[in-house]
């Protein structure tokens, strides 16, 4: 199963223009659903395919609904839309008033969501990037979570932005796993911290937070950074003209997506099942191993590639101080290797969500 929860504490910048950012560059099919109970953005900021504005009233407020009567992972698909780019996502709440509906039922759509990515149905298969807003250890949403692979807390460079994503990971980690925490510790949900901040300055950014989590005892590193790019964030959504494929934002964002894959080999990997997807704990199926049926009532998923972006040249090696598992490849050392643009300015501190 692969479903990657991105979280962030008062104030951290970017947590959906990072979700969005990764799911259209993830080298396999995904599904974006945000569940931040303060309410989405995409229904704001997004097209459809066709043109139009994506239906707040389906996606997660019509998807909470079925979950009161159990949900099967597939139907999904029922309550996503394809936005104008090719991505489909499930678009959050309208406002946090409607988060009401939800109460009991984050465990549910969690654990659907996990499940997606180990379907028998390889039309239906996908991994999920959940955009979960601002999380704490009392938070509704760390239902959600328990079932995902990995959270990655998102947050700026700011030193209070620093020390409360120090504090939030402790914290989580200890309602998560128990209080069995540090770096070496192998339960899921693996957590990791993503820094948004200048590129010239990450690799130094990254060891000295690292050594500030590792000094206190943080279940956690730094394992990527998102380019504060204002004017890629403005291309993304749709309100800037401009070749967002050159962009700092996702030029940082696919070397992101390719650490995680490295860092997490074993977790993220497929093995096994139709697709090579791992299978789904209880699914039945025919016993010659071919999918079986969908379940009744489920709407065949919109067909389409992705990544949304295509993957473009390697990205450069780097590693940002986590240890690997023992069970997947090192993660080769160097920089973030992301210079601007020749003739170009630093971002001004501060990012639009």
């Amino acid at each position: 199963m692969a479903l990657i929860a991105l979280a962030a504490d008062k104030g951290a910048p970017g947590v959906t223009t990072a979700a969005v950012a990764l799911a259209a560059l993830w080298p396999r099919r995904v599904l974006l659903a945000e569940t931040d109970p303060a309410g989405g953005d995409l229904v704001y900021r997004a097209a459809r395919a066709d043109g139009g504005p994506p239906d707040p009233g389906t996606g997660l407020l019509s998807l909470a609904a079925t979950a009161r009567r159990g949900i099967a992972a597939e139907q999904l698909w029922d309550h996503s839309q394809r936005v104008a780019g090719g991505l489909d996502v499930i678009v959050g709440l309208a406002a946090s008033e409607q988060a009401a509906g939800l109460t009991g039922q984050w465990g549910t759509l969690g654990r659907a969501f996990a499940e997606l990515a180990g379907s028998p149905h390889p039309e239906a298969a996908a991994d999920v990037i959940a955009d979960c807003g601002r999380i704490g250890a009392d938070s509704p949403t760390v239902e959600l979570v328990r079932h995902a692979t990995l959270l990655l807390v998102v947050t700026g460079t700011a030193p209070e932005h620093l020390a409360r994503a120090r504090d939030r990971v402790i914290a989580l980690g200890n309602k998560l796993h128990g209080g069995r925490t540090g770096p070496a510790h192998t339960g899921l949900p693996r957590l990791g911290v993503v820094l948004v901040a200048d590129p010239q300055r990450g690799h130094r950014l990254a060891g000295e937070v690292n050594e500030m989590l590792s000094g206190a005892g943080a279940p956690a590193r730094v394992v990527g950074l998102v380019a504060h790019d204002p004017a890629g964030a403005e291309q993304l959504a749709g309100r800037r003209r401009g070749r967002l494929d050159r962009s700092l934002l996702i030029r940082s964002a696919r070397k992101v997506v390719a650490d995680l894959h490295r860092v997490f080999h074993a977790e993220l990997t497929p093995a096994g099942g139709p697709g090579g997807r791992p299978p789904v704990p209880g699914a039945g199926g025919p016993a010659t191993g071919a999918p079986a049926a969908m379940p009744p009532g489920t709407g065949t998923p919109p067909p389409g590639p992705n990544p949304v972006f295509p993957p473009g040249p390697a990205a450069p090696a780097g590693g940002y101080g986590y240890p690997p598992p023992a069970t997947g490849p090192a993660a080769p050392a160097g920089g973030y290797g992301y210079p601007p643009p020749a003739g170009s300015r630093p971002a001004e501190p501060g990012a639009a969500r």
